[in-house]
Parts: C-alpha cells; structure tokens; sequence
C-alpha cells in the first residue's frame, strides 16, 4: 500500500525546487532503473509491482493502479525508483567531452546524454541555465544513459576559459568538419536551441566548424541532431 504522503512526496520531484531540496530525482521502468543501480547509483526508495524482477533489491510492492498514482509515463513500466542526486564536482578537461550553452529542451538534453554515451564521452558540462538532467522527461529520455554520462552544471565561460585543450563550436562562420584538422582531446560547446551559442562563449572558441549544407532548405539543425554528427566525426577519427 503506497500512502498519499508519498504519493504527494514523488509528484513534488517533478519540480527542480524540491528535486534540489530532498537531492532526489525519479526514475521509471525496468530499464532505466537497473542501469543506475548497476552503476552504483543509491536508491532511496523503490515502488514495484510484483512483476518486477528486483535481483536482490529492498523495495515497496505496489499495484499497477498504485503505480500509475505515482508514475510520470503515460503507461507505467512495473517500477518506479527514488534515487539520489549525485555530487558534483568539477574535474579539469583532459579528454573529449561536450559542453552545453543553455540547452533549453529536456527532449534535446536527453538524447545529447544518450549520444554522449553511444559515443563514449563520459563527461556533458551544463551552463547553469541548461534544462535539469535530472527531471523525470530528461531521465527518461536518456533510457539509462544518465547513469554513464556525468553530467556538471558550472559556470562555462569560466570552465572554458581555463581549459588547456581545444575547444570547438558549430558556427555558420566554421571550416568544413569534414576537412577541418580535429584532435583527439578537446571541449564541444554546443548551443540554445533558438539562438545557437552565447556571445561570451563564442568568443573562446578556437576551432570554430561547420556542418556543410548539401540542399537548401531548413537554416539550421535540431542540437542533438548535430551533437550526434560532431561527435561521430570525432570518433571516426579518434575510436575509442
């Protein structure tokens, strides 16, 4: 039996207010939620049906109709986990990795951590005003990439600024990705959905490129979209 306090508790984690007050964010279905506690994530608490093959975990059973009291998805997947919010801390850039310029969209961001992942960048920089990758719609839509990908919300222009690697950017104004000279380290600053990358940030940017248009038509690419092209560039080159 799941009480309506904590009905009310879960629902609230939908919100970035109380997600950051309690350190905790939601996760659903079998997926998602064995991948973080494979990757060693802490649950706090975890509401299954009986259906859910728990391999060893402590959790509270529920009803489907429970369940879907609680769930965020329109069709509930057998569990739904309380895990907390890791902590962050800075490292300094010494290998590939992604930084993101205000990156409004939670669809966008979860499939940029998705992408990170497939490509094996283990480390996404946030600008303090990037979506919240750890809403219910970005956890989600990760499908378990977030329990892979380290995710640091921080200053970036300061970030950028003291970073000893080359920093690219995706620029009207670039040289060709496919021609341009890339390197095996470097950050890949990618930017809002509507205005692309911010002036102050632009600015550092030294490697600036291009992804060549090949038919006239739409003026600009879906973020994640060119995410997904950049960083395949870069390990076609460089495999891990």
């Amino acid at each position: 039996m799941i009480s309506k306090n904590q009905i009310k508790f879960v629902r609230q984690l939908e919100q970035k207010k109380y997600r950051k007050k309690e350190g905790l964010f939601v996760a659903e279905g079998p997926k998602v939620v064995g991948d973080l506690l494979r990757a060693g994530f802490k649950a706090h608490t975890i509401f299954a049906t009986s259906e859910w093959e728990s391999q060893g975990q402590t959790f509270q059973e529920v009803s489907d109709e429970e369940l879907r009291r609680v769930s965020f998805l329109q069709h509930p997947q057998r569990v739904l986990a309380l895990f907390f919010i890791p902590t962050e801390s800075v490292p300094s850039v010494s290998s590939l990795s992604l930084a993101l310029d205000d990156v409004q969209d939670p669809g966008n961001l979860g499939t940029i951590i998705r992408i990170a992942d497939w490509f094996g960048i283990d480390t996404i920089y946030c600008s303090e005003n990037t979506a919240d990758a750890w809403s219910p719609k970005v956890v989600q839509a990760t499908m378990g990439s977030i329990a892979r990908v380290n995710i640091i919300y921080t200053d970036l222009q300061e970030l950028i600024s003291k970073a000893q690697v080359p920093v690219y950017g995706t620029l009207l104004d670039g040289q060709d990705i496919y021609t341009q000279e890339l390197s095996k380290e470097g950050i890949i600053v990618m930017g809002n959905e509507g205005n692309g990358i911010s002036a102050p940030i632009r600015k550092l940017i030294n490697r600036k490129l291009l992804i060549p248009q090949f038919h006239e038509g739409p003026e600009s690419l879906n973020v994640a979209i060119a995410t997904a092209i950049t960083c395949s560039e870069f390990r076609r080159r460089y495999p891990l």
